[in-house]
């Protein structure tokens, strides 16, 4: 009896054994698939390896695997609910919290989002990605006095954290304080003086300050940078017939029908240059 009993102890250890591994194969397989845009292939194999070992410890990263996939793959609820599984497993990873935080983003649920940075940010309170996206959500609700405190929590780990020192930029226009809004975009056009939409937006603050000379500087730069972008030739026309320097705004008008602007939506503009 004795000799039965340990043959079906040691029968089991081998049956076990053998799923183990081949739950591990499968995962394998899995994240080659993942690896190698395989995307239909992976996810097949991710979805198997969970049902063969439900109470397996390495299912969190699993099924974040699986959401990443997912993701890849467009099917952004589908993503949200495996991240929610993987999160399940594992409430404080901050990597699953900013991938679900994103997707949430990307879908306009702000509110959701913002409870994962936020999350994120009680676990890690000098984690940049975090901040940005919490910023971001503080700007759309006009939070500016919050937006700041993160903006400025980023810069000051980063000093030179481009997308933070614009989102400054952009709150000091917000909040009427123009001048200040000009002196930060000053020196990040001094640092990035190949960015394009640095100098739309100080073209666009200069207007804002009654400038429009200054504007036409910047927008001309910017389409220096891009000259295929029809939308700002169109705005560098507005800004020339605003001061009544009409064949150069006409001739920029055209420049944009030449690019794709439809002529119908120019017509009242063109009119105006008569």
């Amino acid at each position: 009896m004795k000799k039965i009993l340990i043959l079906l102890v040691v029968s089991l250890c081998v049956v076990s054994h053998s799923h183990a591994q081949t739950y591990n194969e499968v995962v394998e397989r899995a994240m080659k698939c993942a690896l190698g845009d395989s995307l239909v292939q992976a996810e097949q194999l991710f979805r198997k390896a969970l049902k063969m070992d439900p109470n397996n410890a390495r299912n969190a990263l699993l099924f974040s695997n699986l959401g990443t996939v997912l993701k890849r793959m467009g099917r952004t609820d589908e993503a949200i609910e495996a991240y929610t599984m993987a999160l399940n497993i594992t409430p404080y990873s901050t990597a699953m919290l900013l991938n679900r935080g994103t997707l949430y983003l990307d879908k306009g649920l702000d509110s959701k989002a913002y409870v994962d940075f936020c999350n994120v940010i009680d676990l890690i309170p000098e984690n940049i990605e975090a901040r940005l996206y919490r910023a971001y959500i503080y700007m759309q609700r006009r939070e500016y006095k919050e937006a700041r405190i993160d903006y400025n929590v980023i810069v000051g780990k980063e000093p030179s954290h481009k997308a933070a020192r614009i989102g400054l930029a952009m709150l000091d226009q917000r909040e009427g304080n123009l001048s200040a809004a000009r002196d930060k975009l000053d020196l990040l056009i001094g640092e990035f003086s190949d960015d394009a939409s640095l100098f739309l937006m100080r073209a666009n603050l200069d207007l804002e300050r009654g400038y429009p000379e200054a504007a036409i500087l910047d927008l001309e730069e910017a389409l220096r940078l891009n000259p295929k972008d029809a939308e700002t030739t169109v705005q560098l026309g507005d800004v020339y017939l605003s001061i009544k320097e009409k064949s150069k705004a006409l001739k920029a008008y055209e420049k944009a029908i030449s690019m794709g602007i439809p002529r119908s939506a120019l017509m009242e503009q063109i009119k105006n240059c008569k």
